[in-house]
């Protein structure tokens, strides 16, 4: 099947007691058993594993092209799940420019737990080449980045990853691209981990995470730690996200062409210094970008030449556009990383911009959004 029909139909069979077409909220926390250790169909509590969950990470495995999928409770709790791989005395490989919770949880979190960690480059492959270790045991990307939409050639990656004689696992955050526009594990990624929060929940309702591989060996040591650790969502979560899965290739394009409006608005603009989206002509990966994604989705940064001023100015002049962080709902963003999501990043190595203005587009009518990015642009 092809994504459109997956993202409705997979995982989701109408249910086999009464019919019903729309994954049931199985909402309980234990299951009555045949015997004294014979639960049935593999259920004996839901912290383990629930019918609305299961859904929907069937439905995540289909959608990357994986076998396995496993959700938990935010983005967060999936990438600390994921991080437990790994011994102490680990190094882990990261970009120079990832989610500040991302950033805040590596340095100021695992670092106690005796975990290195290098934020590198990754646009340039050559860059992680050069900066493996023979204690590197986990490679972590984001591509397109969060905040500057940077784009890594995953495939590049990949291979070098994969040459090192310990070999790591290749982690892909693909939040900012979805499974419909990115497709990580076929290019040579062994994780993928979203924030569902995002553009898979896609209104703004629901706070979730997900990873997805495809080697039973790693899906058995993270569904250990799912289940031992307990980050897991609840089952109106799981249904909320299916929900929202379901409009992720309509909403997906939607963003996209908005965003493509607004962007050829900016990129002409005297107060950008500069413009940050994948498929842009001025981006330095736009040939990367378009051989690996679909579109260049919905995101959209630029750093305004008033600095920190101007771009809280503008922040705090739209109409249509609410100042707020998170991003991917149906209803449009705007913020100022510095100063919101990326705060934690201050003072380090992949501190922010302060000028920089991150907007999330949703699909509301593009000349209305563009109408209010031009009057608060003239308040900046």
């Amino acid at each position: 099947m092809k994504f459109e029909t997956l993202a409705i139909h997979a995982g989701q069979e109408p249910d086999p007691n009464n019919g019903a077409v729309m994954t049931p909220i199985y909402q309980t926390s234990t299951y009555a058993q045949d015997g004294v250790a014979k639960p049935r169909q593999g259920y004996e509590y839901s912290r383990t594993k629930n019918p609305t969950r299961l859904a929907l990470e069937n439905c995540l495995a289909a959608l990357e092209g994986a076998e396995y999928g496993l959700a938990f409770s935010s983005g967060m709790a999936a990438t600390d799940n994921i991080l437990r791989l790994v011994d102490g005395g680990a190094h882990v490989l990261a970009g120079n420019d990832v989610y500040g919770g991302t950033f805040r949880l590596f340095d100021k979190v695992l670092r106690r737990y005796g975990l290195s960690f290098n934020f590198v480059d990754t646009t340039d492959p050559e860059n992680v080449a050069e900066s493996l270790k023979p204690e590197t045991r986990m490679v972590w990307l984001e591509t397109p980045t969060n905040p500057l939409l940077s784009v890594t050639d995953i495939r590049a990656v990949a291979e070098i990853v994969h040459a090192h004689p310990n070999h790591p696992l290749l982690v892909v955050d693909n939040t900012f691209a979805t499974p419909y526009l990115q497709r990580p594990l076929e290019l040579g990624a062994d994780i993928v981990v979203h924030s569902m929060t995002k553009y898979l929940g896609g209104h703004s309702d629901v706070v979730s995470g997900a990873a997805i591989v495809k080697d039973k060996a790693v899906f058995d040591k993270l569904a250990f730690l799912q289940n031992a650790v307990g980050a897991v969502p609840g089952p109106m979560d799981c249904f909320l996200v299916l929900r929202g899965i379901k409009t992720l290739h309509v909403r997906m394009d939607r963003h996209a062409e908005n965003a493509a409006s607004l962007v050829d608005f900016l990129a002409g603009h005297p107060k950008v210094s500069r413009l940050f989206y994948p498929f842009h002509s001025s981006h330095p990966q736009a040939q990367v970008a378009k051989k690996q994604m679909r579109n260049g989705g919905g995101m959209i940064s630029f750093i305004l030449k008033g600095g920190r001023d101007a771009a809280v100015r503008m922040a705090e002049a739209t109409k249509i556009f609410t100042l707020a962080e998170s991003l991917g709902g149906v209803e449009s963003l705007i913020e100022v990383p510095a100063a919101m999501t990326h705060l934690s990043t201050a003072g380090s190595q992949i501190a922010v911009d302060p000028g920089l203005v991150r907007l999330s587009v949703g699909i509301e009518n593009k000349e209305d959004l563009l109408k209010d990015v031009e009057q608060a642009m003239e308040k900046a």
